[in-house]
């Protein structure tokens, strides 16, 4: 069985300060308050984190702060690394692993397009690199321009036993169905990418998430998630539709630049983004404003 048993692991935002360095505190204070609010694993320097603005070094801070903050809890940690270059990625995997994490979240290449035998080649080349760590792909063809198939995460899985799973961001039930009948059970899972797809995927055959709704609802998605795990349908169902409207809401401008404005809102950090990332202009602010609003009825004891 692998090792990563986390079920809802949030792909934490990076707080800044109003300069855009990085706010220690507040990404100390964070990780510390979702370990609180239900979730088992974090994932650092994700797309949410703003990974692409981070240098190496920040990375590496972000990593050694988070571990720190949650030192004696019963979390695991995941860390997003993984470009369009094979040598850099290995060299990422390779300095990331030994900060000793619990696995490493690698992205299929973007940009250059690889074939399937690229991305075995690709994969093949990091999972070597870092026998002792445990990796999950991370699939999601709408950032990447291409989808890696679920033989193609078998034969990485029958080459590379540390290539456990797959963050799987794609909307495609059939796939999802398709990977559960390909890949063992015993040795892979699969975490859904999409927030609002959660419970469908878990219904195909999904392990758990990694979340950005996590941030907000964590104890209500745990609930959801138990529930689906332990065959309670109606009351899995009955959590989904609560959180269905938050869940595409967050998504309406690019990610993280909502979940980061509602964090703000709540007090737990600056509104900051950086470049390419905007604030948003005042009419998307009224329609985050309504959101923040259900969420509050939904999570009557919200931050203040």
């Amino acid at each position: 069985m692998p090792n990563l048993t986390a079920e809802l692991i949030p792909a934490m935002v990076t707080p800044f300060k109003r300069d855009e360095s990085i706010d220690h505190e507040k990404m100390e204070q964070l990780a510390v308050y979702l370990t609180e609010n239900g979730c088992d694993g974090l994932l650092i320097n994700g797309t949410t984190g703003e990974g692409p603005t981070l240098s190496f070094e920040e990375k590496v801070e972000l990593v050694k702060l988070v571990k720190n903050a949650v030192r004696g809890k019963n979390v695991q940690i995941m860390v997003g690394i993984g470009s369009n270059d094979t040598n850099k990625s290995v060299e990422e995997a390779r300095k990331i692993a030994a900060l000793g994490v619990d696995a490493l979240l690698v992205v299929v290449p973007y940009y250059n397009k690889p074939s399937q035998a690229g991305m075995i080649e690709h994969f093949r080349r990091i999972a070597q690199a870092v026998v002792d760590t445990e990796i999950v792909i991370y699939n999601i063809p709408g950032r990447c321009g291409v989808l890696m198939s679920p033989d193609t995460m078998l034969a990485l899985h029958k080459q590379c036993p540390n290539i456990i799973g797959v963050k799987q961001s794609h909307p495609d039930m059939d796939q999802v169905s398709e990977i559960t009948a390909k890949l063992p059970k015993d040795t892979w899972r699969t975490w859904c990418g999409d927030d609002s797809l959660t419970i469908p995927m878990i219904a195909c055959g999904a392990y758990g998430t990694i979340s950005v709704l996590a941030h907000l609802t964590g104890k209500l998605l745990r609930e959801m998630i138990q529930a689906a795990k332990r065959g309670d349908r109606e009351q899995a169902l009955k959590l989904h539709i609560k959180q269905l409207n938050l869940a595409r809401e967050i998504f309406f401008l690019p990610n993280p630049t909502i979940i980061k404005t509602c964090l703000a809102k709540l007090g737990m950090m600056e509104p900051v983004l950086r470049s390419p990332m905007v604030q948003p202009d005042d009419a998307e602010m009224a329609r985050i404003e309504k959101l923040m609003g259900e969420y509050k009825s939904l999570v009557p004891q919200a931050v203040s």
